[in-house]
């Protein structure tokens, strides 16, 4: 069985309930979910004018290798509406980023693990801690809290309230 640290956002349409949405399929096509952090309203990641996202990190246990779950997460993000172009930010209906696959590093063509900005984004790190703080990062050899505290990362990242 394999552990993955899943990052989802979403800034287009309902955004709560399109991340809930992906949750769904995903335990339905990806694996187990076992574990979902709250959601954080952030600042959108170099895009101005844009709308803010919601994001939170969820983790997965599956029998899929780490290839196979990036086909599926990208399904799920075309079943959801997500339309990918050219442009490297934009805003979306959802966004599936694999943050970690076990404690695998792997780079290929297809993806890259552990994600290679998770370090220095806020949005990933402060639900990803919030769900395992001490989970080390297999390249950079930190654990997640860690990684928090060092992290640059000026745009605004809040926790959403329970309604």
């Amino acid at each position: 069985m394999n552990s993955v640290y899943v990052s989802l956002g979403s800034n287009l349409g309902n955004r709560e309930a399109n991340l809930l949405k992906s949750i769904e399929l995903l335990n339905k096509t990806a694996g187990k979910v076992i574990a979902v952090s709250s959601l954080y309203e952030t600042e959108p990641w170099k895009m101005d004018d844009a709308t803010s996202f919601i994001n939170q990190v969820i983790l997965l246990e599956t029998n899929l290798n780490a290839e196979k779950m990036m086909d599926v997460l990208l399904e799920t993000e075309i079943q959801m509406g997500r339309v990918r172009t050219s442009a490297k930010y934009e805003s979306r209906a959802i966004d599936i980023d694999i943050l970690f696959f076990n404690d695998a590093i792997i780079s290929s063509d297809k993806l890259t693990i552990p994600h290679p900005y998770l370090h220095q984004r806020k949005f990933v790190l402060e639900p990803l801690a919030e769900i395992n703080p001490g989970f080390i990062h297999p390249k950079l050899k930190k654990d997640i809290a860690r990684l928090l505290l060092e992290c640059e990362d000026a745009y605004s990242v809040a926790k959403v309230m329970s309604k």
